[in-house]
């Protein structure tokens, strides 16, 4: 499967860390999916539909759009053309904590930010200066391109505050964090031959070093879900990203993701699905 994307020199993209290109109305965008490596934030006019890590996202209007590397995305339909612009970078070119600290780029949160007309015009201004720049031979575009990028993700978070910016308000809060981050950070599975670790509320519960009712109450009272709803979704999502974007067999993907047997994988897929892992891969 290719990862080349309709004016986009790839090449150029991994020599230097990074590409700024403009999306004219008149561009189809790639109807490719699967796992790139390098991060993508664009400024989004339009009004379609693209599926990012199993879920639908709508895009209507004017919207910035988030894209972590190691998430599926894939556009799905579109009602007209879309247009507006692309900025892609390595995790090279940026600073890695940075970016992994971002709530933005988090794999388990929507990416979408919806501008009213004051912020569109400021974001477009950011962009069509990244893309003048990136166009120009000034030696020290690189740092200031990184300056733009730094401001993009800094005024996201101003117009759209994380959910969590209030939960650490209380412990539980902060627990529920912990768990949450705990649990993102065993993904995505890039080898059959590492299997997921851990797979049930107790075993957060030890990790953290906490009670495992102290665990559950908490993440129930935060997030409305209990534990163990938050590990299997989490586990659904990677199964059905496994089965859509690599070869590995059924039986693989089973060990994987921690079970014993490929049919316990089965079962607790049909379960959580409503359909077989194969069956899902034949979609």
């Amino acid at each position: 499967m290719t990862d080349e994307i309709p004016g986009v020199n790839m090449d150029d993209l991994r020599l230097k860390g990074f590409r700024v290109h403009a999306m004219q109305a008149s561009q189809e965008l790639p109807l490719r999916r699967g796992r790139r490596d390098f991060y993508k934030m664009g400024l989004v006019n339009g009004d379609l539909t693209v599926q990012y890590g199993g879920e639908l996202l709508e895009l209507k209007g004017t919207v910035l759009f988030f894209v972590n590397p190691k998430v599926p995305h894939s556009v799905v339909s579109r009602v007209n053309r879309t247009s507006g612009y692309a900025c892609l970078f390595t995790e090279a070119f940026m600073n890695s904590r940075e970016l992994q600290d971002s709530p933005l780029f988090r794999a388990g949160d929507k990416p979408v930010i919806p501008l009213d007309a004051a912020q569109a015009a400021f974001m477009d201004s950011i962009f069509r200066k990244m893309l003048a720049v990136y166009q120009e031979d000034y030696p020290y575009k690189s740092d200031l391109i990184r300056n733009c990028i730094s401001l993009i993700l800094h005024e996201a978070l101003r117009i759209q505050p994380p959910k969590q910016a209030t939960a650490f308000q209380n412990g539980a809060g902060r627990v529920t964090h912990l768990f949450l981050d705990l649990l993102e950070r065993q993904f995505p599975i890039e080898r059959p031959n590492e299997p997921l670790r851990l797979r049930n509320p107790q075993q957060f519960a030890d990790r953290l070093s906490l009670h495992v009712n102290y665990l559950n109450r908490a993440v129930k009272s935060v997030t409305g879900k209990p534990t163990s709803a938050h590990i299997a979704a989490r586990i659904a999502a990677e199964a059905k990203a496994l089965l859509q974007h690599t070869d590995w067999s059924v039986a693989d993907i089973a060990y994987a993701l921690g079970f014993e047997y490929p049919a316990y994988f089965n079962n607790y897929f049909k379960r959580l699905t409503g359909v077989t892992p194969n069956a899902f891969r034949k979609v």
